[in-house]
């Protein structure tokens, strides 16, 4: 994290984006596997579900509360609007595209020849889309939202995760380097960092998330 800001700590936004792009090389390897068909290991990965559900949570999460506030606050500046614009396009191509995946890994027939074009699509549209956000639209967030309305993106967020927080947390913390782990821990209530440490940590670490043949290749 090389960017400065001054107003809002970006520690947890960082790291589901970091999240996100540790599950994309891991479907992106899963995808170029010739000793398996790939549509029957993230048909019935675990690790496909949770990667949808949360960057779903994350994206429709900035998509209720923060764009909207910024385009408030930033009406009548046009450069500014047209990154917010941008930002919202981005995320457009996203719900359909995972959509267009669920339907190949479905799909007997002709889903092999077209999963692997939609997978590099979603690799590198997303990659990009994170890669921009970071670049241009944080620093945004953080001189243009108050403290308040920060607050409520990270009580949206928490809302929609609701109870698979068991699951979200050592998601998110998944093959994070200790240095980084221990700094983010450090920051959560002692309750919620205890759950994570004595129990969900474990059960997540249990979970067959790639498949039992495609979990070794895919971390």
């Amino acid at each position: 994290m090389s960017q400065e800001f001054k107003n809002h700590d970006m520690t947890m936004m960082f790291a589901i984006h970091d999240a996100l792009r540790r599950e994309l090389e891991r479907i992106a390897r899963i995808t170029a596997r010739v000793d398996e068909d790939p549509r029957h290991v993230l048909s019935t990965a675990v690790g496909w579900e949770l990667f949808k559900k949360f960057l779903t949570i994350h994206h429709t999460s900035e998509d209720v509360t923060v764009w909207p506030v910024m385009h408030r606050a930033l009406a009548g500046r046009p450069d500014e609007l047209a990154l917010l614009d941008a930002m919202e396009a981005e995320h457009a191509v996203i719900d359909p595209l995972l959509a267009d995946i669920d339907a190949a890994l479905a799909d007997r027939d002709s889903g092999l020849e077209r999963l692997g074009g939609l997978t590099d699509r979603l690799y590198t549209g997303l990659r990009g889309h994170l890669g921009h956000e970071e670049r241009d639209a944080l620093h945004l967030m953080d001189i243009t939202m108050t403290a308040q309305e920060w607050a409520a993106f990270s009580t949206e967020q928490r809302a929609r995760v609701g109870d698979d927080s068991r699951r979200y947390l050592p998601w998110l913390l998944d093959d994070m380097d200790v240095t980084r782990l221990t700094g983010i821990l450090h920051k959560m209530p002692e309750q919620l960092r205890t759950a994570y440490e004595t129990e969900w940590r474990a059960a997540y670490e249990a979970l067959d998330l790639w498949g039992a043949k495609a979990g070794s290749a895919a971390r």
